[in-house]
């Protein structure tokens, strides 16, 4: 019988906690539960107040826990893509033990001399970008496992991060009882659930993370992550102005932008579509004045991407493809024209995981599960004990339970009427 594994992906994202609880069962993956909570701890990805995070991060694992009926120890986390620094170096591996045969064990053993042979002055190593393998100088489609040679160089490119960064988080999710299983740039995380690493080989991609308060810039090319930035400007910005005016909470304004469809002010009808009492007035916006109010500022948002990327768009064909929860704002779709490269839109179709606020925690997942097979690792988030026993509990109940929609269909079906 196939193994269940049980991964919890946790990304402390701009003003929420998002967490997501998967199984993998088969090579294929099963969403257990979405978690996401508010909290007000984080800007441009510092943690300002680490008590409001770990409160936060407490909130979701404990939601998550009591849903699923077993306990979360460890986690992926994800690490913001700031002041990323990637690094590459090349080791030679010589097999020594007289097969002369590849094994897993020459693999694992080149990549730790490729980290002990690099320089972390001031960053952290966060996870390997991508590995390529040459025997006599010939480069290798995939792993060499069970090729005969008596010796292989691998060249390994990491992904580091800002050292302070990184322990900052790391210490908070420490605070909030859990265990680190591995650390994942988010933007690799975005890259392994989006599929843009093996699509990059054909020609690049410029990986977008519209999030509320910044936007991170991938650009990924030939199956790794060949730089990032970040632009400190989110999709609240969009609605800025829209709060000022009004006075409206970012709940609000957020379903506003959510509804938001025509893509031309003078288009949009000028009829009320929201109307909210406040303490000293009554507000009432139509669609033509949400249009005025937000797409002015989603125009200049865009303006200030295709300003950015101008350069590498003259040097290569690339194209742009948009997550993060901004992914989500409908009326993006109308405005894919205006990027300068062809641009599309990611959308999840992980079922209970519908949402671009899911992708990174979705590609965390994936990250981890080719680093256990490198590693020849089987490490989970959950006790297999308490896994299995919830397991066993659910079946118990299935079986010997009356109730159920099954069970009283399969009676209303097979009963005769007197």
């Amino acid at each position: 019988m196939a193994k269940k594994s049980v991964y919890a992906a946790l990304e402390l994202a701009d003003r929420e906690v998002r967490l997501v609880v998967s199984e993998i069962f088969n090579g294929r993956s099963n969403v257990l539960r979405v978690e996401r909570v508010s909290h007000d701890g984080i800007r441009n990805s510092k943690i300002r107040d680490e008590n409001a995070v770990v409160k936060a991060i407490d909130t979701a694992v404990s939601q998550a826990q009591m849903a699923l009926g077993y306990q979360i120890e460890r986690v992926i986390l994800a690490i913001p893509s700031v002041n990323v620094r990637p690094v590459n170096h090349k080791v030679h591996i010589e097999i020594e033990d007289g097969t002369h045969t590849i094994r897993r064990f020459h693999v694992q053993q080149g990549l730790k001399s490729a980290m002990s042979a690099t320089n972390f002055e001031n960053v952290e190593f966060v996870n390997v970008n991508q590995i390529n393998y040459y025997i006599d100088g010939v480069k290798q489609d995939k792993i060499p496992l069970g090729v005969d040679s008596e010796a292989f160089d691998m060249e390994v490119d990491f992904l580091c991060a800002d050292r302070k960064m990184i322990y900052s988080y790391v210490a908070a999710v420490e605070k909030a009882g859990l265990q680190i299983l591995d650390i994942v740039l988010d933007a690799y995380g975005m890259a392994k659930e989006t599929g843009t690493l093996s699509q990059s080989m054909d020609k690049p991609v410029i990986l977008l993370d519209l999030e509320a308060d910044h936007t991170t810039l991938a650009f990924v090319n030939q199956n790794k992550i060949g730089f990032t930035t970040i632009l400190d400007r989110g999709y609240r910005s969009f609605i800025q102005g829209l709060r000022e005016k009004y006075g409206l909470s970012e709940t609000t304004c957020w379903r506003l932008l959510e509804n938001l469809f025509d893509a031309r002010e003078i288009d949009a009808k000028d009829v009320v579509i929201y109307i909210e009492q406040q303490e000293e007035r009554r507000v009432e916006i139509s669609q033509k004045e949400l249009a005025e109010a937000i797409l002015p500022n989603l125009r200049s948002w865009i303006a200030d991407i295709n300003a950015g990327c101008a350069n590498i768009l003259d040097s290569v064909q690339a194209r742009y493809v948009l997550t993060g929860q901004g992914a989500d704002i409908p009326v993006l779709k109308q405005y894919l024209h205006t990027f300068n490269a062809p641009a599309s839109i990611y959308s999840v179709t992980t079922i209970g995981a519908r949402s671009g606020a899911n992708v990174t925690n979705l590609g965390l997942i994936y990250a981890l599960m080719d680093s256990n097979k490198m590693q020849n690792k089987d490490i989970t988030s959950v006790n297999n004990n308490e896994l299995e026993e919830s397991i066993e509990s659910i079946t118990r109940y299935a079986k010997d339970q009356e109730g159920g929609f099954t069970r009283k269909l399969k009676k209303a079906v097979l009963s005769t009427k007197e």
